[in-house]
């Protein structure tokens, strides 16, 4: 067979041949979103097998974004299970509703300590009414050895000719995990830094921030532990927009702000 007799045999088998049929974009769409089903569908049932298995195995299931989920609440208690100490009991039997004592015995002392603190002003200075100051505040910090320890804090403005400060006191109930030594336990007060001293006042060893670091909320300081364990802090300070450009001289020198801190008027339980 020549060259030309093949090919005249291969045009005759494919002329025998079937065309294929024509092409269905339909039908290949179709077939495309069946394929696209059927995988969605198997993606769905695994996630729901996996969060069956989550319920089971934590008790709760959460979904992140819905409801502030996050991992540090796999195995924490839920709120039926919660068994954080409710606030103290206010003087109408029922727990606070925070920290701050509103009414009853405290709160009553908080209001004490800001007498206490008035009747302690050094003459020539006076005691503008402001909308903030004078204040007092009561306040439960913590239960220790079954012990409830609280902190009292009050506060009053002080005005001398052009000058203008503050002075405050804050006193810890006995039970306080706060330093025995002065000066750690100063700059315990508000976490603030500085230079320190300590100050005897007749055999109490107190501790006095002369010199605040970067915190200046307050110029001076001091502070004091009883022996029974009640801490008393006693702060100064001039108004940051005093007109006044030096610094002026402040109501208490350094050995009246610490005799101050072991005044037993501050002495509170």
């Amino acid at each position: 067979m020549d060259g030309q007799q093949l090919r005249e045999a291969l045009r005759d088998e494919m002329a025998s041949v079937s065309s294929p049929p024509p092409l269905d974009t339909q039908t290949m769409l179709g077939s495309a979103r069946r394929a696209r089903n059927r995988r969605r569908t198997v993606r769905a049932c695994v996630g729901s097998a996996a969060a069956v298995v989550a319920v089971g195995f934590f008790g709760t299931f959460a979904v992140p974004g819905a409801g502030g989920w996050s991992p540090a609440m796999i195995g924490a208690p839920s709120s039926e299970d919660d068994t954080a100490s409710p606030w103290p009991t206010g003087p109408d039997g029922l727990p606070q509703q925070d920290r701050t004592a509103r009414a009853g015995t405290r709160y009553d002392r908080g209001a004490e300590l800001l007498d206490q603190l008035r009747a302690v002003v050094p003459a020539g200075y006076t005691v503008p009414e402001s909308p903030e100051v004078p204040s007092h505040q009561a306040q439960y910090e913590q239960s220790i050895d079954e012990v409830d320890v609280w902190s009292y804090s009050s506060e009053v403005t002080l005005a001398k000719g052009e000058w203008t400060g503050r002075v405050m006191v804050e006193v810890h109930t006995a039970g306080n995990q706060l330093s025995t030594e002065p000066c750690k336990l100063a700059r315990q007060f508000w976490g603030m830094q500085g230079d320190c001293e300590v100050v005897t006042v007749a055999a109490a060893q107190v501790g006095v921030v002369v010199n605040p670091g970067d915190d200046d909320r307050f110029d001076q300081w001091a502070a004091y532990r009883h022996p029974d364990g009640v801490v008393v802090f006693v702060a100064q300070a001039t108004n940051h927009d005093s007109t006044l450009q030096s610094r002026p001289e402040l109501p208490f020198s350094v050995p009246q702000l610490a005799s101050l801190a072991t005044n037993k008027r501050f002495h509170l339980q």
